[in-house]
């Protein structure tokens, strides 16, 4: 598991600025933060990648270098996630998409509350690598829906999950669900309230960056 916040960077500042209920207020901000932090995560993540060696020509000669080897698929989960798969994108230019949709049913009167999945759309996975995005770990159901709904298209070679913000929960339900996924999480919260919304979390990451849903 990486988490950002361990370590001082400028991850910190854009972490800071998407939880400030001030700067909240600007939009168009908290959507960039979101895309600076995945073009952060992309850069974090290729450390972990195959490479092999590769020859290419310069106009004065030719150099050699190690380029990734692995097929990637970026997943983002439904709405929320797509300012930051962009940022991912960026990065992973050469990369194919798949989304899902996942979401929590409203909340019942014991607060409760089930995941809706309502679409799904990907290429085959065998054998690429999977980086499923979802801005916020509560308490890991919707990644875990959004990842049995791809298990559909095929077998990945490996498995990576990106939030911004996590609780501890959530991250252990992810770890005892899907062992062999490899984490990249920007700041790692404590607690859930009532709801299951995390605390001191950031609040609802989709509507913050798009709108208030009815």
């Amino acid at each position: 598991m990486f988490i950002f916040s361990q370590t001082n960077s400028i991850a910190n500042h854009f972490i800071a600025e998407m939880r400030d209920v001030e700067i909240q207020k600007d939009r168009p901000r908290f959507r960039h933060n979101l895309e600076r932090m995945g073009e952060l995560f992309a850069f974090e993540i290729s450390k972990k990648l195959d490479y092999q060696s590769t020859s290419l020509t310069t106009p004065l000669g030719t150099s050699t270098t190690s380029l990734i080897s692995q097929p990637i698929v970026l997943a983002a989960v439904l709405r929320a996630a797509l300012p930051l798969y962009q940022g991912l994108l960026r990065f992973f230019d050469q990369a194919e998409s798949a989304f899902i949709g996942a979401y929590r049913s409203p909340h019942r009167e014991d607060h409760s509350f089930e995941i809706i999945r309502d679409y799904a759309v990907s290429p085959s996975l065998d054998d690429k690598v999977l980086i499923v995005i979802d801005p916020m770990l509560a308490t890991g159901q919707s990644i875990l829906a959004a990842y049995e709904a791809l298990s559909a298209y095929g077998k990945p070679a490996s498995v990576h999950l990106v939030s911004i913000i996590a609780s501890a929960a959530g991250v252990a339900f992810i770890q005892a669900n899907l062992p062999s996924s490899h984490l990249w999480i920007g700041a790692l919260d404590q607690e859930l309230n009532y709801k299951s919304y995390i605390i001191p979390g950031l609040g609802d990451a989709g509507d913050l960056a798009f709108g208030a849903k009815i």
